[in-house]
């Protein structure tokens, strides 16, 4: 799997993610960092790794298509195949939704369908969470579709809610689990693992214990004690 990274802040999660491929628990090939700030912190860390990266504003566009033509323009010139949304605060285009079908994962930080939509992220979420009184928050990884947070989710983890929190504190708690679901759910896409119905996701194949489990899938060839 070829993946392309889209990030508009620093891409601590992009980091994760390439940790996890250096540590050989996610099979992925990175190709292509993409952001629409031509400050964001991820590039430093593109520029470290050697990745490729195209920087590409929607206001430099003249509407949403010629956007959508210059994101899948960069995405089929580096082969990508798969794409990771780590932290990016753009609308993704329909026409690029549709071309990578099931085939774009997303990282939210709150157990959707709760504290998401538009407008919500970062320190607004965390800051929600706490202002509604909520005794757990979490981490969502999730397919993307044609809206803001919405499409079927893959992965989800609690995150324990603690007395006195502030939303700096717990967001840092909610982006420890970010970082590790967000490989395993990667992981589980590079082996075909996912399959939708009905707006839901299934995981095939054994070694996923339960539901919102972050369990490593079984590597190729890997023994696994359930039949």
């Amino acid at each position: 799997m070829r993946l392309a990274f889209f990030a508009s802040g620093g891409g601590s999660n992009v980091g994760a993610i390439l940790d996890a491929v250096d540590a050989g628990r996610l099979d992925a090939e990175p190709a292509l960092v993409v952001t629409d700030r031509p400050d964001a912190g991820v590039l430093d860390r593109a520029e470290a790794r050697g990745l490729p990266v195209a920087v590409l504003s929607p206001a430099r566009f003249d509407g949403e298509a010629a956007f959508a033509d210059a994101l899948l323009g960069a995405l089929r010139e580096h082969d990508a195949d798969a794409v990771a949304l780590a932290g990016y605060l753009k609308k993704v285009p329909d026409a690029v939704v549709e071309a990578f079908r099931h085939r774009v994962l997303n990282v939210h930080p709150s157990l959707l369908p709760a504290f998401g939509g538009a407008g919500w992220y970062g320190r607004r979420v965390h800051q929600g969470v706490l202002n509604a009184g909520c005794r757990v928050s979490g981490a969502t990884v999730h397919l993307v579709d044609g809206d803001y947070d919405t499409g079927p989710i893959v992965l989800q983890e609690a995150v324990r809610v603690e007395p006195g929190d502030t939303a700096e504190a717990l967001a840092a708690r909610v982006l420890a689990v970010e970082h590790r679901i967000f490989p395993a759910a990667l992981q589980l896409l590079a082996h075909d693992r996912l399959r939708v119905e009905d707006g839901r996701v299934t995981i095939t194949g054994p070694g996923f214990r339960a539901q919102g489990s972050v369990d490593e899938p079984p590597r190729p060839g890997q023994k696994t004690s359930e039949p």
